[in-house]
């Protein structure tokens, strides 16, 4: 069973390399130049229409909607449900596994933190049924009573699964320590009790 596994993660890291390699060696360089130059700066916010999630702008918009109002449902249907899906973010350690997005999000949307993010900065790459979107991310979190900034490096890998995109990778990091330690301290402590 290992072995099974361990050649669909190999098979799968090397069809996301693949499909990047593909990608940047079939694109004109003019093209290539020119989207890495001008990387979209209007934010996807999760308050856009999700009519049509055959297209990237609308999975990454359905993903955002789900972060922002607290929607397990619908951060489910947004992941792969795939053993091969894989987290590496700012809350720490690498997470595999089909149910590992919603056991993730279940904590940071039952933090005291509220965090709110949009994503911003971006550009979209597409290779046949493999689509990636870097950019970054920005937004606040509570810290207390206190209104804190979040600046998160992000990139997001999707994969084309019966007609629309499913989220197969996130990997998300924070360049600023202090910020960082913050974060996943408030994000990680115990929502408050509420009086009965």
């Amino acid at each position: 069973m290992s072995t099974v596994l361990s050649r669909r993660s190999l098979t799968t890291s090397a069809m996301f390399g693949l499909a990047a390699h593909v990608a940047l060696l079939s694109m004109p360089i003019s093209t290539s130049k020119a989207q890495g130059m001008k990387p979209i700066q209007e934010p996807i916010t999760g308050n856009e229409e999700l009519g049509d999630l055959s297209q990237p702008q609308q999975a990454l918009a359905q993903f955002y909607r789900a972060f922002n109002t607290r929607d397990l449902k619908m951060m489910d249907e947004n992941f792969a449900q795939s053993d091969e899906v894989a987290i590496d973010n700012p809350l720490g350690g690498i997470r595999r596994g089909a149910d590992e997005p919603h056991k993730m999000y279940q904590g940071v949307f039952k933090s005291p933190a509220d965090v709110h993010v949009e994503f911003w900065d971006y550009t979209i790459h597409r290779a046949g049924d493999v689509f990636w979107a870097v950019g970054r991310e920005r937004g606040t979190y509570l810290d207390g009573e206190i209104v804190k900034n979040l600046n998160v490096r992000t990139t997001r890998i999707f994969q084309r699964i019966d007609g629309r995109w499913r989220q197969m990778h996130h990997h998300g990091s924070i360049e600023d320590a202090k910020l960082l330690g913050d974060y996943q301290s408030v994000v990680r402590s115990p929502a408050p009790k509420t009086p009965k």
